[in-house]
């Protein structure tokens, strides 16, 4: 499984050589992201010679998409813009790449193999796909957000797992005020433009790769907008969440002023601990996005900075004590000092079952272990919660942890 990475500057990453399997040629690579367990990857490579490989077959779903510099395919070249998607076991021509040419290239369920002069393997499906994006036209996003203004370039669509690769452009002053979470990965490198995001800033360079379920949010397009190059694992919904909070606690055995008692942490991203620090123009461009979902008549709720107003972790520890007491049988004379908004009784609401919102193979299948392997989701299926990330592996230089993430 893929770590999570949030908002990575590829300067921050070391170079290695280039594991590209029967070439010839030197070329280096950052490794944006890793999965560990089938060798799928997300790369930038740099060529510093002229790079090439003859016909044959790749081990793994493969791309390429040219960022500056050339490559050519089965004799048409192919320049900035330029995207080869190579399905695994499917025969490829020969490629190369001119000197100086940078690209992205991503491997997915299988690792760097490639045979040389291979033939089609029995399991392979699809063909090779070669496009020229900077010719396509952008499309208005089907379904944009709170508001216009996001199009769209689509490279690459299975349509048996639904994974796809897009091109994604966002024009300044597009914005998206709320948190969300999918029910496949998705992952995204800048290739053009300035977006703010709660994990830092989206400019040219920076990655991040998301696992299913993970909330994230929310995003403000400076000045020229903003264009990335998104990969998910499968159809893409989304599902929003406000005044999110995260406490947790636990029995200290041998350590704090009062020994064991029950001591309860705010974690860094509490909305409790501080207000959210936005531009003036974030804000406005945050309210703009919900008051455009207000005049749609659609269902939503308005951005509150967090940091403001009751802290729910608190009034949700109070209503589980309670329920701790009555479980224990005691009256309801009890001693704790709190102010919240419940009915004393045994007829709290506790919200739903976990189990219930969870796909109801996710802990049985083959990737039980991993709760932000992506899963096949559609309408009427429970609708998963999100994830409780751990902190993400974020950049040294360019990212930021901010509240509003998590």
């Amino acid at each position: 499984m893929r770590p999570h990475v949030e908002l990575i500057q590829e300067d921050d990453y070391v170079w290695h050589g280039a594991e590209l399997v029967g070439g010839e040629g030197r070329a280096s690579e950052r490794r944006l992201s890793v999965d560990e367990e089938d060798g799928s990857s997300s790369l930038r490579i740099d060529f510093h010679t002229g790079w090439g490989r003859g016909p044959g077959v790749h081990h793994a779903d493969t791309e390429y998409y040219v960022l500056e510099g050339s490559m050519t395919y089965g004799g048409r070249r192919l320049g900035k813009g330029g995207y080869v998607h190579a399905p695994k076991g499917v025969p490829i021509e020969a490629v190369t790449f001119a000197e100086g040419t940078r690209i992205l290239h991503y491997r997915e369920y299988g690792d760097a193999g490639f045979d040389l002069g291979a033939t089609r393997w029995d399991s392979a499906r699809d063909e090779v796909i070669v496009i020229d994006s900077e010719a396509m036209r952008w499309d208005a996003v089907p379904n944009p957000g709170p508001m216009p203004g996001l199009f769209i370039k689509y490279l690459h669509v299975d349509p048996v797992t639904g994974f796809y690769t897009r091109l994604v452009h966002a024009q300044e002053g597009w914005a998206d005020h709320r948190l969300a979470h999918h029910p496949c990965y998705e992952e995204a490198y800048t290739v053009q433009g300035h977006m703010e995001y709660n994990f830092g800033t989206l400019d040219l360079g920076t990655y991040f790769f998301r696992p299913a379920r993970v909330k994230h949010g929310h995003f403000t397009t400076m000045e020229g907008g903003a264009t990335w190059l998104l990969r998910s694992d499968g159809e893409l919904h989304n599902w929003y969440t406000q005044n999110e909070w995260v406490r947790w606690g636990g029995e200290a055995v041998n350590y704090g002023p009062r020994g064991g008692r029950m001591r309860w942490s705010q974690s860094s991203h509490d909305l409790a601990a501080r207000p959210t620090r936005r531009s003036e123009r974030d804000l406005a461009d945050l309210a703009a996005a919900w008051r455009f979902q207000h005049e749609q008549g659609r269902p939503d709720a308005e951005y509150v900075q967090h940091g403001m107003g009751t802290d729910k972790s608190l009034i949700a520890i109070a209503k589980a004590m309670d329920a701790a007491r009555l479980q224990g049988g005691h009256d309801h004379e009890h001693g704790h000092d709190h102010d919240h908004d419940h009915e004393h009784g045994h007829g709290h609401d506790w919200g739903a079952d976990p189990s219930t919102l969870e796909h109801p193979d996710e802990r049985t299948d083959a990737n039980a272990h991993n709760w932000g392997q992506g899963r096949a989701w559609k309408p009427g299926d429970p609708i998963p919660a999100p994830v409780v990330s751990s902190i993400p592996v974020r950049s040294r230089s360019r990212g930021r942890w901010d509240g509003d993430g998590m």
